[in-house]
């Protein structure tokens, strides 16, 4: 018999880029808002530190708030925007995986919190969260009188900050059960919370209930 109690829901956290979509956005975005000869100029000095990132000889953080320095700054911040929006709209559907498209919708259809948690700008994806009625926790850019610093505003949502991001905003124990899904090695933290965790469309052996909060 039932006690009366409502089931507890169940959480799904997905990765954006490599994980829903086949390309990253991080490049692809700022091809579209930075100057051509900015583009140009630009290129030549981020070719080290995209060299370094290769080789691993920088992380993923320090390579990108480089490159967001030299891209970014200066930028106008409303026509950053609605070119976020453009992304939105002309990008972001022909990069879909279909098979986790399909995966995320399975989870929202059946009443779980769905949550995309992404070092992706949020401005690039925030609309197209809002459109599959999922939640976002996702990379800001800094701006200041109407222009881009070339700074993110906080820390970049990779690694263990997609781990803090996810607990100041859930609690984790209110959750039956915790899904993620993600690509690389800046996913984890992040799958290291689930119950049910799949790298690079792949299970990974059952984790730790403890990790998760879920004794």
């Amino acid at each position: 018999m039932s006690d009366g109690t409502a089931p507890r829901p169940a959480l799904a956290l997905f990765d954006f880029d490599g994980t829903l979509t086949t390309s990253e956005s991080f490049p692809a975005f700022l091809r579209m808002v930075v100057p051509k000869p900015r583009l140009r100029w630009g290129g030549l000095l981020v070719l080290p530190l995209v060299l370094g990132y290769r080789l691993r000889l920088l992380s993923g953080n320090t390579a990108r708030a480089a490159i967001l320095r030299i891209a970014a700054r200066g930028l106008d911040a409303g026509l950053v925007a609605a070119a976020g929006a453009a992304y939105v709209r002309e990008v972001v559907p022909s990069t879909l995986r279909p098979d986790m498209l399909a995966r995320l919708r399975w989870h929202r259809d059946r009443g779980d919190a769905v949550v995309v948690v992404s070092g992706t700008f949020d401005i690039c994806i925030a609309a197209w969260c809002e459109v599959e009625g999922v939640a976002l926790l996702a990379s800001m850019l800094e701006q200041r009188d109407g222009r881009l610093t070339g700074r993110y505003a906080g820390a970049q949502c990779a690694g263990d900050e997609k781990v803090r991001r996810i607990r100041a905003a859930y609690d984790l124990s209110a959750f039956a059960r915790i899904h993620a899904y993600g690509d690389t090695v800046e996913d984890l933290s992040m799958l290291a919370l689930a119950d049910e965790a799949v790298y690079r469309g792949r299970p990974l052996p059952q984790r730790s209930c403890v990790a998760s909060g879920n004794a």
